[in-house]
């Protein structure tokens, strides 16, 4: 057999294997969430040098713009991706050039977030799996693009059956990846945030071959389920949020799955549900086999905050005292980070409940303590006094000093100040502190990496009682009256944040916007620098002054941190180590989406963002296009 023959055998091979162990075959890279990469071509020494590789444009499939939080997966030589304009595609991850692509329109757009991968075996080609916006989920062969007929009718489940039968015109879809373990795809959801009753938010496992259901677990426990007696009365017949939208993950050595679940409907009363309303605004750990709960942490009592566990719970190692601890991480829109061993529920540096205010609304009954964790300290503003208001203009000062003024003077009375009968202020408000980003870690430095944002809300809630049901709104400061129907609700309105809707700048002092880094094997904060910018106040020699963000971050063994999220339209590049940035470049938009990088069959490492702009923290950015870097 000729020697180059040979030779190029055996380099096929290895380019195969190598790139097999370089790809980003999960939503947070491993199952677990850590979003780590081995990767290190790109490094601290030359991650200045980046340049753009490859441009695919995502808004040429529609006219109107549309926001995207979708991170895609490359397996095999392959990118897949959900946009938001209908379609799943697979690329050419090394050129960004379509394979194939799969209309999703006629049963709603794709996840926001991306999608799941399961590999295959002897029996089964590889899938493609996601929800959509309409409560569909949908089963592609990874290969065609075309959808599998052995899973469900034809490649599709309908999602609502059994949960959303008694409300068939009530919101109910998909807004984040599901995820794997062994044969069995599971799911959250997205439901409404108000009336009180509707679809419930149940998690629930499919078999990935034929799409039956496996099991489910009802977030809302029934009678004779523990944690039922925390619903007063009937309160949980027919209660609807208390939902998993965003990430889950998934510890595969010990079989288990984590959920990160969200506050009952309605958001910001709970006079129609007195009791701790388990498992609203909860960690829960299933056995991802059977969903048979093994332990549960509730991080708010009562949750009438919009304080849902958005972000993935990330599954890190800890050293403590020479052992080896498997952990799970989960950040909150309170800017909390809690920090439990996964096997068992324990904190491992301490929890105590501390008293919070209490509700003036008639009929609500608030919980008189909150938890917070003794380690770390908390990670974003919890407070605010008249002293902290942004005097970086005069004219910012002025807005925001009259802003404060309204209703007789706003009020806050620390953390978990509540909505009530006047205006008042809430820090962290309900988009945080942090939010569904969540955290990455990197295992050799032992250190967990955040974004956060110091954006505060305010407005009064008036509940408007029919039968036994509730409809909440919100007044802002401004006046104007909000539905909570859904996020589509929050988007054009920004009056309901601590912020001068004229320039998107918060009404407090700077830093607006952070990246932290917290050494898990000791619950300190290594460093903390701001993330963002506002281009107006850099022409003015005001300097970092941080911003607000949505999205999140990815740590690779190059000792770097990358992250968007930002909505000043950057990407950036940080010293896992120090925190200093060492790369940003602007992008067509902003990118509230978590990057992910690879090494393509070309040798090189990647590294991809998908930027549209859009979304609910005031961003203006209007474009559509997922941007791959490289070295030259």
């Amino acid at each position: 057999m000729r020697r180059d023959f040979l030779w190029a055998m055996f380099a096929g091979v290895f380019a195969v294997a190598l790139y097999g162990q370089t790809d980003w075959p999960s939503y947070g890279h491993d199952p677990g969430g850590m979003r780590f990469s081995p990767l290190k071509q790109i490094n601290t020494g030359n991650v200045s040098k980046l340049v753009r590789a490859w441009t695919y444009d995502i808004s040429a499939q529609s006219p109107r713009k549309r926001p995207g939080e979708a991170t895609p997966l490359v397996v095999g030589g392959v990118m897949y991706l959900t946009t938001s304009y209908g379609r799943v595609v697979a690329l050419e991850p090394e050129t960004g050039k379509e394979i194939w692509k799969f209309e999703t329109r006629k049963n709603g757009a794709p996840s926001t977030r991306g999608l799941a991968y399961w590999p295959g075996d002897k029996d089964s080609s590889a899938l493609i799996l996601f929800g959509t916006s309409s409560g569909v989920l949908i089963a592609l062969n990874a290969k065609t693009g075309q959808p599998s007929p052995g899973f469900g009718n034809e490649g599709l489940v309908n999602m609502r059956e059994g949960v959303a039968d008694n409300f068939p015109n009530s919101p109910y879809g998909v807004s984040s990846p599901p995820v794997i373990y062994k044969d069995l795809v599971i799911s959250g959801s997205h439901v409404q945030e108000t009336p009180s009753q509707g679809p419930m938010g149940d998690v629930r496992a499919w078999s990935v071959r034929s799409g039956k259901l496996a099991w489910t677990f009802h977030t809302v426990p029934r009678p004779g389920e523990p944690g039922h007696d925390t619903w007063d009365g009937d309160s949980w017949k027919d209660r609807s949020g208390v939902n998993v939208w965003g990430p889950m993950t998934v510890d595969v050595e010990h079989g288990m799955v984590f959920l990160g679940i969200g506050e009952p409907s309605a958001d910001f009363y709970g006079g129609d549900r007195k009791g701790s309303n388990l498992y609203s605004s909860s960690l829960v750990a299933l056995d991802a086999s059977t969903g048979k709960m093994k332990w549960y942490f509730q991080t708010t009592h009562h949750d009438i905050f919009d304080y849902d566990l958005s972000a993935p719970p990330a599954l890190i190692e800890i050293s403590r005292q020479g052992k080896k601890i498997p952990a799970v991480a989960q950040t909150t829109k309170e800017g909390l980070l809690f920090l439990f061993d996964r096997l068992t529920g324990q904190p491992i540096y301490g929890i105590e409940e501390r008293p919070v205010p209490k509700s003036d609304e008639p009929g609500e009954e608030t919980w008189p303590t909150q938890p917070f964790p003794i380690k770390p300290p908390p990670i974003a503003r919890d407070r605010f006094s008249p002293s902290d208001i942004a005097k970086i203009t005069p004219e910012q000062q002025k807005f925001c000093e009259a802003l404060l003024a309204q209703d007789g003077g706003v009020l806050n009375r620390g953390p978990y100040t509540p909505y009530g009968l006047k205006l008042s202020l809430n820090f962290p408000g309900m988009f945080g502190g942090g939010n569904w980003g969540g955290v990455s870690f990197d295992p050799e430095l032992g250190y967990i990496f955040a974004n956060t944002q110091d954006l505060g809300t305010i407005f009064k809630v008036v509940v408007k009682h029919e039968g036994s049901n509730y409809q909440v709104t919100r007044v802002s400061p401004a006046g104007d009256v909000g539905g909570l129907g859904g996020m589509g609700g929050f988007g054009g309105n920004v009056g309901v944040q601590f912020w001068n809707p004229a320039n998107g700048m918060p009404c407090q002092q700077p830093p607006w916007g952070h990246l932290v880094a917290v050494n898990a094997n000791t619950g300190e904060i290594a460093w903390n620098v701001p993330l963002g910018t506002f281009d107006e106040l850099e022409a003015k020699g005001i300097h970092n002054t941080g911003a607000p963000n949505l999205g999140g971050s990815i740590a690779t063994a190059g000792g770097l941190v990358f992250i968007a999220a930002t909505n000043d339209s950057r990407f950036r590049a940080f010293d896992s180590r120090t925190g200093k940035e060492l790369w940003v470049t602007r992008l067509d938009a902003s990118a509230h989406a978590v990057p992910m990088t690879f090494q393509g069959r070309d040798g090189k490492q990647y590294v991809v963002i998908m930027a549209t702009g859009g979304g609910i923290i005031g961003d203006t950015t209007s474009a559509a296009s997922l941007i791959a870097f490289t070295l030259p």
